[in-house]
């Protein structure tokens, strides 16, 4: 892999990790994001202001975990980055710990289908039971809500999601923070119940998604 390489996809997860905070997905440097260049992982570094992150401070471990570059410590949340690129083909993690996301976790164990954009994460969205930040139980977890998902939420905590690119690991984490929101505001509404689609309805959506977008 080379050092350019490795370089612009450092800019662009640091660019990635920015975004997080201006869209208001994470306070402070809480969430994290990473991206997989080779058998490289490329990840945000813990306890780092992204405004402050620079190209001398490029972190990277390979898929063991052991760090090949960087002085700056990984995220505490390495172990959930590498079971999704050890069991997937993703290419890009985005973890954030969004208000309306993060609420949802706490309330049920799988978000209602309110909306269709659901079936572009593989599905219903599972919540990922609480465990604590950091660990291999954590990143157990995950894995399991993720089966057959690009996205899941985790108790108490936050979401994770992740995709073949850094920007389309974003757009599902905006996705579900958003779906979250519509169903927390369908839900305040006193006397109503929010309507929701059935499995039926969301395989339809599926199957029209596969021949959505430009073709050339």
């Amino acid at each position: 892999m080379t050092q350019d390489a490795i370089e612009r996809a450092w800019d662009a997860l640091v660019g990635t990790a920015r975004r997080t905070v201006t869209d208001g997905l994470v306070v402070g440097t809480s969430g994290n994001v990473s991206a997989r260049v080779g058998d490289l992982v490329l990840v945000t570094p813990s306890g780092v202001p992204y405004d402050r992150l620079t190209p001398a401070d490029t972190v990277a471990v390979d898929l063991d975990g052991t760090q090949v570059r960087g002085r700056l410590a990984p995220t505490s949340e390495l172990p959930m980055h590498l079971e999704i690129y050890r069991h997937t083909d993703a290419r890009a993690v985005v973890h954030t710990h969004a208000v309306h996301a993060t609420a949802v976790s706490t309330l049920v164990t799988e978000l209602p289908l309110i909306h269709y954009m659901a079936a572009a994460l593989g599905g219903p969205v599972r919540v990922a039971p609480y465990a604590l930040y950091g660990t291999e139980e954590l990143a157990e977890h995950m894995l399991r809500a993720l089966d057959g998902r690009t996205g899941c939420l985790l108790r108490n905590h936050g979401t994770v999601t992740y995709g073949a690119s850094l920007d389309q690991a974003y757009d599902r984490t905006a996705q579900l923070e958003w779906m979250c929101h519509v169903w927390l505001t369908a839900c305040s509404v006193p006397g109503h119940t929010p309507s929701l689609l059935s499995a039926a309805e969301l395989h339809e959506v599926a199957e029209k998604f596969r021949g959505y977008g430009q073709t050339r």
